[in-house]
């Protein structure tokens, strides 16, 4: 006998097939991250967009189910199966590789719904053939990898998922380990960092090879592309990789160039050849907070305001590299902390801000953690990717 809530009542999963049921599906999420402590909402026209097929470029090289879950009419909790043809591709020894399917955009009422919603990714995937699931990652690698396991207790900075901790209990019930771990780094940058910084960031001012510049808005898409190809050469053998596809990068470039401030961006070359890069983006979240999410009727002119001078607001490092020729050399460091520092004086002199978070990193991205360490930084998220063995 069902309870008020419908506990105890059959629990059913349906397809989501529709544009009214993809809407549904992100109300859902949202509807259930409302309910946390400290969850910032996002535009839900943008959360919308990222599960449709005609326009996330993801899906141009994946296969995804989204499902429902329900139970005594209501609707309870919500999953996401995919494959993703790249990653497919790619080494075993790197994370994914033949066989490896993948679930996400996980939310369930309780462990019950939970079991039944993995269950459901799961059956989907062994039916496309797949041998083994990781997750949560929704969808692809480059958006929301990782279910939050620590860091609850404040809000997330852009692009940085934030669950309740007892999805973790459910997801290990159900039979899954721990694949990898995620952190991210929490550091104030009100004041410059130590002598060893200083001294590597002096030498590569006085290196006449070395040329750390602003990225230039007025060649954007060039700009874009020059990212990208350093960024898929400097982490083709990174576990979890899968490369952008000419469609991704137009996409991220569009999407990604209003949060820009050239400032705040940097790209290096030694003897004019670009070599590495640094994106840091100011937290938008700090505005999303504002508006509750909303654009309309006025949250637009407030996001306005914000985009053009975001004073005062937390910076995040999503993405930095160096060419994979470069790995493991004393350039390689230098460029990073002169990019570093570069964009630490500009995001306290014009922005006002007083810290940055860098992540996610990798738990064995030694160059990465050795960064994080040396200026000083701490761990204030962590994620965690799990895996199972189907059949």
């Amino acid at each position: 006998m069902a309870d008020a809530t419908g506990r105890g009542a059959e629990i059913s999963i349906e397809p989501v097939s529709d544009k009214r049921r993809r809407a549904a599906f992100v109300d859902l999420g949202r509807a259930f991250s409302d309910r946390l402590p400290h969850f910032v909402p996002q535009i839900r026209s943008e959360q919308i967009e990222l599960v449709d097929p005609a326009k996330n470029p993801f899906f141009g090289h994946a296969r995804v189910q989204l499902f429902i879950a329900r139970r005594g009419g209501q609707a309870v909790g919500r999953i996401s199966a995919h494959i993703d043809e790249l990653a497919l591709a790619m080494p075993a020894d790197q994370g994914f590789g033949p066989g490896t399917g993948f679930f996400g955009y996980f939310d369930a009422e309780d462990a019950d719904v939970a079991r039944a919603l993995l269950n459901t990714a799961e059956a989907w995937l062994t039916n496309q053939g797949m041998t083994r699931v990781l997750g949560p990652i929704s969808m692809s690698i480059w958006e929301e990898p990782g279910l939050l396991i620590s860091g609850q207790d404040h809000p997330p900075m852009i692009m940085m998922g934030h669950h309740p901790a007892h999805y973790a209990g459910w997801i290990e019930g159900a039979g899954y380990t721990r694949a990898k771990t995620l952190f991210t780094y929490d550091l104030d940058i009100t004041n410059g960092f130590g002598p060893l910084v200083q001294r590597l960031v002096q030498s590569g001012l006085r290196n006449d090879r070395i040329n750390v510049r602003r990225v230039d808005k007025s060649r954007w898409d060039e700009e874009v592309a020059t990212i990208l190809a350093i960024l898929n050469d400097a982490w083709s053998d990174n576990w979890g990789f899968v490369p952008f596809t000419p469609a991704e990068v137009a996409y991220a470039g569009k999407k990604l160039r209003a949060i820009i401030h050239e400032e705040l961006n940097m790209i290096a070359e030694v003897d004019g050849r670009p070599v590495a890069f640094m994106l840091t983006f100011p937290d938008v979240n700090d505005a999303l907070a504002k508006i509750r999410g909303k654009l309309f009727p006025f949250g637009w002119i407030h996001m306005l305001r914000w985009l053009r001078n975001p004073r005062g607001a937390g910076m995040r490092v999503p993405l930095m590299g160096v060419l994979k020729e470069l790995h493991n050399t004393r350039m390689a460091g230098t460029l990073a902390f002169m990019m570093i520092e570069a964009i630490r004086v500009e995001a306290t002199t014009k922005f006002q801000s007083t810290r940055g978070e860098l992540g996610w990193v990798l738990e064995d991205n030694q160059g990465m953690l050795a960064i994080a360490d040396t200026i000083k930084s701490k761990v204030n998220r962590e994620y965690a990717i799990y895996e199972r063995v189907l059949g």
